[in-house]
């Protein structure tokens, strides 16, 4: 370029056209230079992004907001040659020729400028790597928020909540467009004053700078225009690098910011490796007695039978349910477990799971591969109608167990489910299941789900709600046939007669732990029935008694 404008200032064409045909051949190698240097930096974050998600995956399947945060990391940090390595290199190559040009104490003169207004904008900077971390949680919690409302969409329209859910969700997007709001205010200012700093001051200093050959004659340089012009172009050149430099400091502070996030997670999941759980807490988890249950870490053993020795159930925010759970179940000794509401019957089988830590006592149980969960509302995955059946087992690990298509349609048979792969169009038939079964029928498929992998344990919280009493006890018999033990929390009478053993809490923190005897409960519960219905009507009797009385007293008046 030096050439090519030496050759115009001296108006030599010919020198001018080669210099030219020069330049457009360095185009080249340059062209290609950049472009693979863009491919090389998108393959960098593609990399970051597949490395860091798989080591995440391996111990935790994350969530949308998750994915976001490790894309965007993944992207800053591949660009940090682009935004930094590079200007610096840059500057340093082209200070240097300004300085064979300028000498070195314009350089120096320069540089001390540059590195005072450099400092005054460092101190100006808002903390951007702060506000980066706070949008990506902001942005989070409105995708969460909405995603709630798709989840439990015929929830909220059967409850009127519409216009409470569209409170919620403008509640998080107006705190998401103030925070938004707020970081663009600071922005603009703060853009003008880097503006005005590395484009426009620093711009006077080079200009200054670059006059020193003219007012000062200094030894071996070239003609004043011809410098003059060259030193400029070499300024421009150098307060581009100087600019992109300091530019990178937001690219880092949204680095920074990203890195923090990604940082919490991998942290996190290195607590919970290792036993270490830190949680808000109930106000009652300040006390010492509670503090000591939640200090305490219990054992667990692995074995064929269920037995719990004094293990307190606590739940996830410090609240203890009960404070000291002991029972025992035999392989083919069915469970009920009934109770109010909030009580710990679900938190019994979180544990079980290896869901929920044990904070006391031994626990002995199979392994959570040997348990099998049907809520009220089973679970449907993504796929095919055999994948329903099979899940989380994929095409290949039923091959591989000997099991063909035959055999799960008369798995179905034994749901009255068999008419499903016919009307959906065949196994490789693809739906929202959610959306093409009604609620019964999904309950089904999680019994048929549960004859297919014939676990040791099945736990099933009102897993037959929603299917007819008689279909009922034909699956609670098959599950008993094919040898797996039961765990069930339902309040239908109509399951008593196939449980031997009963764990009734009474929510308030107690427990009784008994064999069932399911002809005399059900009398009793009878008998009950019958004395609340008749405790229903006392206060009508008495209400009639005292109208017959009235009307009885007013009768002898009358004769008197």
């Amino acid at each position: 370029m030096t050439r090519i404008v030496a050759s115009l200032v001296r108006a030599q064409p010919v020198p001018f056209l080669l210099n030219i045909l020069r330049w457009l051949l360095v185009a080249i190698p340059a062209t290609w230079t950049n472009s693979w240097l863009s491919y090389i930096q998108n393959k960098l974050a593609l990399a970051y992004r597949t490395r860091l998600t798989r080591e995440i995956m391996q111990q935790y399947l994350g969530d949308d907001q998750d994915k976001q945060d490790l894309k965007r990391f993944s992207t800053h940090l591949a660009a940090l040659y682009a935004n930094v390595a590079k200007p610096v290199l840059d500057m340093i190559l082209y200070n240097y020729q300004l300085s064979q040009n300028v000498g070195a104490e314009g350089l120096v003169l320069l540089t001390i400028a540059v590195q005072s207004s450099a400092a005054l904008l460092r101190a100006l900077t808002p903390p951007f790597g702060l506000y980066t971390a706070l949008s990506a949680q902001l942005s989070g919690n409105l995708r969460h928020t909405h995603s709630r409302v798709v989840e439990f969409s015929e929830e909220i329209a059967f409850f009127g909540g519409e216009h409470t859910e569209k409170m919620l969700v403008e509640r998080e997007y107006a705190g998401l467009v103030q925070h938004e709001s707020q970081v663009l205010k600071k922005a603009w200012w703060h853009g003008c004053v880097e503006e005005g700093i590395i484009k426009w001051l620093w711009g006077s200093f080079g200009l200054s700078i670059c006059a020193i050959p003219i007012f000062f004659k200094l030894p071996g340089i070239y003609k004043i225009d011809l410098g003059f012009i060259t030193n400029r172009r070499l300024l421009l050149s150098a307060s581009d690098a100087f600019g992109r430099v300091m530019y990178s400091y937001k690219e880092l502070a949204e680095l920074a910011g990203y890195t923090a996030r990604v940082s919490e997670l991998l942290e996190t999941m290195a607590d919970v490796r290792k036993g270490k759980f830190e949680k808000a807490l109930v106000s009652s988890a300040s006390t010492e007695e509670h503090a000591k249950v939640l200090r305490g870490r219990g054992i667990i053993i692995e074995s064929d039978e269920i037995q719990f020795e004094n293990v307190p159930i606590v739940t996830p925010n410090g609240d203890i349910l009960i404070r000291s759970l002991s029972f025992y179940v035999k392989p083919g000794e069915h469970l009920l477990i009934v109770g109010p509401n909030g009580c710990g019957k679900s938190s019994l089988f979180r544990i079980l799971g290896g869901l929920w830590p044990v904070y006391g006592g031994i626990v002995r149980k199979p392994p959570a591969s040997q348990f099998i969960l049907i809520p009220q509302r089973p679970y449907l995955s993504l796929g095919t109608l055999r994948d329903q059946v099979i899940y989380p087992h994929g095409k290949e690990d039923m091959e591989a167990r000997g099991v063909t298509d035959a055999d799960l349609l008369a798995v179905l048979s034994l749901v009255h489910m068999d008419n499903v792969v016919e009307r959906e169009g065949g196994w490789e038939a693809a739906r929202d299941w959610r959306e093409s079964l009604s609620g019964g029928d999904q309950q089904k498929i999680a019994w048929a789900r549960l004859f297919y992998h014939k676990p040791k344990y099945a736990v099933l919280d009102e897993a037959t709600s929603l299917v007819p009493p008689e279909m009922e006890g034909m699956m609670m018999d098959h599950a008993t046939r094919l040898g797996i033990t039961l765990l069930t929390v339902s309040h239908r009478p109509s399951l008593w007669k196939y449980h031997s053993m009963i764990l009734q809490y009474d929510g308030q923190g107690g427990y009784v732990f008994t064999k069932l005897d399911a002809d005399k409960r059900l009398a009793l519960q009878q008998e009950k029935e019958t004395l609340e219905a008749k405790l229903i009507e006392v206060p009508k009797m008495q209400a009639r008694l005292a109208e017959l009385q009235a009307l009885r007293r007013g009768e002898a008046t009358g004769k008197l």
